[in-house]
């Protein structure tokens, strides 16, 4: 049990689209520097619940029905509710003080514009600094993920770099203003098993030197293990288990998370056929017992 109050929290999170409940009364937190990992397949809501915290929910056609998140990253310490903030308030949370890494950075980088160009952005957006510090600070991100020759990359353009380059440049412009924390929406999609392993690695040594908390979205259980504090399994839009990573692994309490762990393929056993997790969102629902279990709480383990 973490005794400081947490970083993050997200309390009773609904957001439709029309008649669909993309997150359906969705409870989480995340402390000061931990990684907490968040799982479930796709159109669990997972994506929903991070870009809700940065107000990126778009209504319509989006809605966001209830809920609360209470943000106490500031400088001065104090909570906030991100959901009832003004627009203008927004702007001095997103990349000042939580960041995100979107999941293609070929389509989140623009394609028109030099790598220098849009990092600088960012810098001079929540920064008070001269354009030349802001090109300086831009370098020094470039040079802090690894990029190599960082002053020339600045005036290369996205279609330039390899994937996983790309990637960097993302964590980079994410990075430039020191957020306290980082939301990274599968952050290794796409890439081979080699630059997978480097990103990963690269967000755990900046996160270590800077203390920084991380939720880290993804499908790949083997990144969850590696680098998770603690995990949130989502299924249906609802929260279904929260539990510590060794916990979780060890013991899965859910029928759902079981589901997931039997699903993965393992090192010199080759079944005729993997299992499968049961299509669409019915399974929680389909088990009343067990949905019981969750809506009290029961397989929360903190």
């Amino acid at each position: 049990m973490q005794d400081a109050p947490p970083l993050l929290e997200v309390r009773d999170l609904t957001v439709r689209f029309g008649d669909v409940v993309a997150a359906d009364g969705v409870s989480m937190e995340v402390h000061a520097g931990e990684t907490l990992a968040v799982v479930g397949e796709s159109g669990s809501g997972k994506s929903v619940t991070a870009m809700s915290v940065l107000g990126l929910i778009p209504e319509p056609p989006g809605e966001t029905t209830s809920g609360e998140i209470w943000w106490r990253g500031g400088a001065d310490g104090d909570a906030i509710d991100l959901l009832a903030q003004p627009e203008k308030r927004m702007r001095r949370v997103r990349g000042a003080q939580i960041a995100m890494i979107f999941q293609e950075p070929m389509t989140s980088l623009n394609p028109v514009y030099t790598i220098g160009d849009q990092i600088t952005e960012a810098v001079l957006l929540h920064r008070d600094v001269s354009p030349g510090e802001a090109e300086g600070v831009a370098r020094d991100a470039l040079q802090a993920v690894g990029v190599a020759d960082p002053a020339a990359r600045l005036h290369e353009y996205p279609h330039q770099a390899s994937g996983g380059m790309r990637q960097r440049y993302m964590i980079a412009m994410a990075l430039a203003c020191r957020p306290r924390l980082l939301l990274a929406d599968e952050p290794t999609t796409a890439l081979d098993v080699t630059i997978q392993a480097q990103i990963l690695g690269l967000l755990r040594t900046l996160q270590a030197e800077r203390g920084m908390a991380v939720m880290l979205i993804t499908h790949d259980l083997g990144v969850v293990a590696e680098n998770a504090d603690r995990v949130v399994v989502m299924q249906g839009g609802r929260v279904l288990e929260v539990a510590g990573v060794d916990e979780l692994f060890a013991d899965p309490r859910h029928p759902y998370t079981r589901g997931l762990l039997a699903a993965m393929p393992r090192l010199g056993h080759t079944p005729e056929r993997l299992p499968t997790v049961p299509a669409g969102a019915a399974l929680d629902r389909r088990e009343g017992a067990c949905l019981q279990e969750v809506e009290a709480g029961h397989f929360v383990r903190s």
